[in-house]
């Protein structure tokens, strides 16, 4: 996979993010020696299963706040039902996350595997840690938003709420199983959705094996969207060789705690032409929190965040902060129109030819 190529088409998603149109401009206009990230590009704010810290996990609400709190990305991870559907749900079994063992007491297994889709539709999503089922000022589009969602679903959410906030949401789902079926099923539901290309795309898992067989599905399909190897510990993706996975995945996501993790390894990530998103980051005392920064500064080009709003804040943070002082305020003055061509400009020059 040609990936330093391809990660160019990050070049329209960095003035797609949902910051304030004159910090976009900011961002496009520091120089690429002002940040470390993967060609200078400004890191992206991932919605960790939604916005966990708020809402219930992996449901329409919690990806609709994200999105309105100005995710770049929603994160579905996708499990199969009995009858072959795939819904969003982080864990193999429903204990954790609904009510299932009321609606279902009789059930000696409660694998997301053993429930037909009508019967994981009729359950709820519960809170966990510090969600809640509301959040001050914000009434979610769906009539029923804490319900379990199936892919297509999300994908759904992601194209309306994209029109609505007036600016391309991404997906990135996770593969949770190791599976072909599943792998064919995610490509397949790409497919029918119109998505072709990595502009707005990632698929992610932690078997290595299924990243390596969706590259190979998706060249014989013609497709290009951009893969990541996950893994809890850098040191692990070290030890099997950075050059080895950047032959068929775009980007590592590590664990921001995981042993290995720092600016060197980073920079070893980046010298192989892949890109590096960390999880998870939670809450801490500010908005433009230092732990953000920390990894920003490292050169970390995408964050999932369970606060997207705090997330968003320390990005801003963080690109205000690389633009020269003597033009800061100049360039702030040209608003959201200047911000609009820059956009218009650079997504005519960059798009890939492969680019849905």
């Amino acid at each position: 996979m040609p990936v330093l190529s391809r990660s160019r088409s990050f070049r329209v998603r960095v003035l797609q993010m949902a910051i304030p149109a004159a910090l976009a401009l900011l961002s496009a206009t520091a120089s690429a020696d002002a940040v470390k990230q993967l060609n200078g590009l400004a890191p992206l704010v991932l919605a960790h299963r939604g916005t966990t810290g708020y809402l219930p996990e992996h449901t329409l609400g919690g990806y609709e706040l994200a999105v309105k709190m100005g995710a770049d990305y929603i994160e579905p991870d996708l499990q199969l039902t009995k009858d072959g559907v795939l819904v969003a749900m982080h864990d193999d079994t429903l204990t954790r996350t609904t009510n299932v063992q009321q609606l279902f007491p009789g059930r000696s297994n409660y694998a997301v595997s053993e429930f037909t889709l009508a019967e994981v539709k009729s359950l709820t999503v519960k809170p966990v840690g510090t969600a809640s089922t509301s959040y001050p000022g914000f009434t979610p589009v769906s009539a029923d938003p804490f319900k379990i969602p199936t892919f297509q679903e999300v994908i759904d959410l992601a194209k309306s709420q994209s029109a609505l906030v007036g600016r391309e949401v991404g997906i990135y789902p996770e593969a949770k199983q190791a599976d072909p079926v599943m792998e064919d099923k995610i490509l397949q539901t790409l497919i029918a959705n119109g998505y072709t290309g990595a502009d707005k795309v990632f698929i992610q898992s932690f078997s290595i094996d299924t990243i390596k067989s969706i590259a190979d599905k998706q060249k014989a399909l013609g497709l290009d969207f951009d893969l990541v190897v996950l893994s809890s510990s850098s040191n692990a993706l070290v030890t099997y060789g950075l050059a080895n996975i950047a032959q068929f995945a775009d980007g590592v996501g590590v664990s921001i705690t995981g042993a290995g993790i720092g600016e060197a390894f980073i920079d070893l990530a980046h010298a192989a032409g892949l890109l590096v998103h960390g999880y998870t980051f939670n809450r801490q005392g500010t908005l433009a929190d230092p732990e953000y920064q920390r990894f920003f500064n490292w050169g970390m080009d995408g964050v999932f965040s369970n606060y997207t709003d705090l997330a968003v804040a320390a990005r801003n943070a963080f690109l205000a902060a690389q633009v020269p002082e003597p033009g800061t305020l100049a360039l702030l003055a040209l608003g959201l129109g200047a911000a609009g061509a820059a956009t218009r400009r650079r997504s005519a020059s960059v798009r890939p030819a492969a680019a849905c």
